[in-house]
């Protein structure tokens, strides 16, 4: 084709060249949220409130099925429609390992689970500093070596969302341990970005500012803590976890294709100053 054009006017080969790229760059143009998530599958971790129950139900709304994974069935919320519960506890290595993997190929995984054990410098404890790291970062790596693992061998082109904070970079008082397991998820997504890469996974983080989920709302409630924080942010607000599942979802989808080993900060601005 390309031999064809050069032999023809100038004018008209480079009319016919534009329309050729034309062409190619419509079919590569993303699908409607709808049609790219309908029929797909999808892991959520820490899927029973919060950020993880946003997200399950805005993807069983585009139209996918979601393996909710919760820690304990006691105190699980009912499942909704197109969901299947997954009950882990996932700071167990071996057992996370063989439930994710028994899950089988996905096109999608959110590691949202997640804890924040509230301890300033001088008193971090063991326990503290164990969970924290073993839940926010050790798991997530565990979570994910099954689940891109299964992608693989089903030749699926996924995506990996990790979430992180954005004081991954910016420390606030009284939280060391979480500081420093959200930094470390912000390098596990970079070094999984580079490995997995050459598969067509693609791994990215969601770094949040204060989310009032339910929790957030009564952590945060106290003016004297939140007052630093809110006035650090240029758009007066905290996120709700409607912002954060929008973000998940892009970074999810097709509209992202050439996003990989980086952060969406959904922080109002935070970062900014």
């Amino acid at each position: 084709m390309l031999r064809s054009i050069c032999k023809l006017p100038h004018k008209i080969a480079g009319q016919m060249a534009v329309d050729i790229l034309s062409r190619n760059m419509a079919s590569q143009a993303p699908q409607k949220m709808e049609d790219y998530f309908k029929g797909k599958k999808f892991i959520v971790t820490g899927s029973c409130a919060g950020m993880g129950e946003k997200i399950t139900e805005r993807l069983v709304d585009l139209g996918s099925f979601v393996y909710a994974v919760v820690e304990k069935e006691e105190g699980a919320a009912k499942p909704l429609p197109n969901t299947k519960q997954i009950f882990c506890d996932v700071s167990n290595w071996e057992d996370t390992y063989k439930k994710m993997y028994d899950i089988g190929p996905v096109h999608g995984l959110v590691n949202n689970a997640g804890v924040a054990v509230i301890e300033s410098f001088f008193d971090v404890t063991e326990h503290g500093w164990d969970k924290t790291l073993n839940i926010n970062a050790r798991a997530l790596v565990r979570i994910s070596q099954a689940v891109a693992k299964n992608m693989i061998d089903a030749g699926i082109k996924g995506s990996i969302v990790n979430i992180s904070s954005t004081i991954s970079t910016r420390a606030i008082p009284d939280h060391t341990t979480y500081c420093a397991s959200k930094g470390a998820v912000n390098q596990i997504t970079r070094t999984m970005a580079i490995e997995l890469g050459k598969y067509g996974i693609r791994t990215n983080n969601v770094n949040p500012t204060v989310v009032l989920t339910r929790m957030g709302k009564i952590a945060w409630s106290d003016p004297e803590k939140s007052g630093p924080i809110m006035r650090r942010i240029p758009l007066g607000r905290f996120a709700e976890t409607d912002d954060i599942a929008n973000a998940v979802i892009f970074m999810l989808s097709d509209y992202s294709t050439m996003v990989n080993g980086t952060a969406l900060v959904v922080d109002g601005g935070f970062l900014a100053g």
